[in-house]
């Protein structure tokens, strides 16, 4: 998936923009998601924006936002352990966190995440990683036979 514009909310109003890189950058989209998002989409221009009605930017959400809390508590509704406190940066650093659990390097993370640096995202995530060194002692094994 590509994102190439981002909307940040200035002085109460919703100004379009580049991403925090300045930059379009690419974002893994795993196939599962693929028909949610189709559902979520409906009838809405390819091109368009994918939540809200297609066209308006959504404000970032707060406690006071039903969309956000909406789905949240639909989520917990379903499934008690599910937390009434989280947060949209908590699902930004979920996704990171995964993607380094399921092998991700820092450079992929990085991209995936706008970060400028990839001394950012090992400020920020370089316990996960640390979690899979034994992993590549086991790839230096693999590759030495």
């Amino acid at each position: 998936m590509l994102v190439r514009e981002n909307a940040a909310k200035v002085a109460g109003r919703i100004i379009p923009g580049t991403p925090k890189s300045r930059k379009s950058r690419s974002v893994p989209f795993p196939d599962f998601l693929t028909e949610l998002l189709r559902e979520q989409r409906g009838s809405k221009a390819i091109n368009g924006l994918s939540f809200g009605d297609g066209v308006t930017h959504l404000s970032t959400p707060t406690d006071g936002d039903a969309w956000f809390v909406g789905a949240r508590n639909r989520a917990h509704e379903s499934d008690p352990s599910f937390p009434l406190v989280l947060t949209l940066h908590d699902v930004r650093h979920t996704t990171a966190s995964l993607a380094i659990s399921a092998g991700a390097n820092v450079s992929a993370v990085q991209r995936m995440l706008g970060h400028a640096a990839a001394t950012m995202t090992l400020d920020t995530y370089a316990e996960l990683f640390d979690d899979v060194l034994g992993a590549v002692a086991v790839a230096l094994n693999d590759a030495r036979r």
